[in-house]
């Protein structure tokens, strides 16, 4: 029996009230696909794009669970390590800003391959690096093609699946942060125990030259978007993509969301072992509690973006992110089920906010500018992470034993930068839903 064929027309719709255009996935009424069914075809893109994600994740947040090793191996300070996290950030936002204008005139696959190929030799260099210099290198190559590789992912997610189907996608693909969590962290944290700190980054190597088989041989090509006779001046498209006010919405809100969400990381591994009093050969266990939480809770927020609403999601994750924050950032010394406990909250807080923004937002650019959106988008990403972590690396000290001090100002900023995000987010939402009627 010959399969049906799953044809998707992309159309901008045009918002009454603002009079500007917002992208939204139409399917021909000869295809009889529901958008509760996923294709086979649909089911391996999830797959591989989780895949890939998890490699590109692990890289980049091995790095803060890594500060316990890496600090006094190379004998280096709080910021200077805070400048090793957020080097990878600044050059991965520059590539995606520069990039942008070309996002949208070739295959997304061949892009997606290029760039993949660069963050894999990258993350190379990073594992054969044996100095700050060398590793803050390294580290700055490596984020020049990662920072792409998720803009490029994220418009083939939107090439590919509707509306209605994103939140879903949205929550397996970001179980990749768990995963990374349950499977990465731990592994590498045990290899770095047994055999140096850049012990990790060759096992990524390996993995992702897995990855980028497997999208070159199976993948399909994804350029449906070049039959909407993209800008040929990349200059010229990368400023009306920048310059569109709809888009500037969800630039905003994206990096707002990324500071709040970069202030923590960089510093987590190090508070819970000297302010907590977790030991160190346990940070293994806590990030394969909260993983696994994570890896189950993440397709179901998937689940309940399509079904509930992808905005009153999100109102939940900053509800829930708020008050878990403030626990956190104010934890003395305790237990490991109660350190648990809040960091699987913190996690369901952080997951509602990231899969339901990410669904919600890829409704807004047309499909001629989803691939100039997205790199920009990620670039802010990035350059906001990035600005947070030099932040959080100016705010907090350590005290001769080696206790974080500052840490619970960086929850207070925190706090702020939710607040605002739900208010932009609110926007955001709005000129959707009206667009739609």
């Amino acid at each position: 029996m010959a399969r049906r064929r799953l044809v998707v027309r992309n159309e901008p719709l045009r918002s009454p009230r603002r009079g500007r255009d917002v992208a939204e996935t139409k399917y021909d009424e000869a295809a009889k696909y529901s958008p509760s069914t996923f294709s086979h075809y649909q089911k391996f893109v999830v797959a591989v794009l989780a895949f890939l994600q998890f490699t590109i994740v692990l890289d980049f947040m091995l790095m803060a669970p890594l500060g316990a090793f890496v600090i006094p191996k190379l004998k280096i300070t709080a910021s200077q390590f805070g400048l090793i996290v957020s080097s990878y950030a600044f050059s991965a936002g520059l590539s995606g800003l520069l990039t942008a204008g070309f996002a949208d005139r070739f295959d997304r696959k061949k892009l997606l391959l290029f760039f993949y190929s660069g963050f894999v030799a990258g993350t190379l260099l990073c594992g054969l690096a044996s100095s700050y210099y060398l590793l803050l290198l390294a580290r700055m190559v490596t984020g020049l093609f990662a920072g792409v590789v998720g803009s490029v992912s994220f418009a083939i997610v939107t090439d590919v699946f509707p509306l209605e189907m994103r939140g879903r996608v949205m929550g397996v693909i970001q179980t990749a942060f768990a995963a990374s969590s349950v499977l990465g962290i731990p592994l590498a944290l045990l290899l770095s125990t047994r055999w140096g700190w850049n012990t990790p980054f060759f096992m990524i190597v390996a993995v992702g030259a897995l990855v980028g088989g497997w999208i070159q041989f199976v993948m399909r090509p994804v350029d449906e978007h070049l039959k909407h006779h993209p800008d040929r001046s990349p200059l010229h498209h990368l400023v009306q993509t920048m310059s569109n006010r709809l888009y500037l919405q969800g630039f905003a809100t994206t990096g707002l969301l990324s500071v709040g969400g970069f202030m923590l990381m960089p510093f987590m591994s190090v508070f819970m072992v000297h302010n907590i009093g977790l030991p160190i050969e346990k940070l293994p266990l806590v990030y394969v509690i909260t993983g696994a939480f994570s890896i189950v809770s993440g397709p179901l927020i998937g689940r309940a973006s399509d079904a509930l609403g992808k905005f009153k999601v999100f109102a939940f994750g900053c509800a829930v992110s708020i008050v878990t924050v403030l626990i956190y950032t104010h934890l003395g010394v305790s237990p490991l089920w109660v350190l648990a406990a809040v960091i699987v909250a913190l996690q369901i807080g952080i997951f509602s906010r990231m899969i339901s923004a990410s669904a919600l937002m890829s409704a807004l650019p047309k499909p001629s500018d989803r691939g100039a959106y997205m790199s920009i988008s990620a670039s802010l990403q990035q350059v906001s992470g990035g600005v947070a972590a030099v932040i959080a690396g100016l705010i907090v000290a350590q005290a001769p034993g080696g206790y974080v001090l500052h840490f619970d100002t960086l929850g207070y900023v925190l706090v702020c930068t939710t607040l605002v995000s739900l208010t932009l987010m609110y926007s955001v939402d709005r000129t959707i839903r009206f667009a739609n009627k």
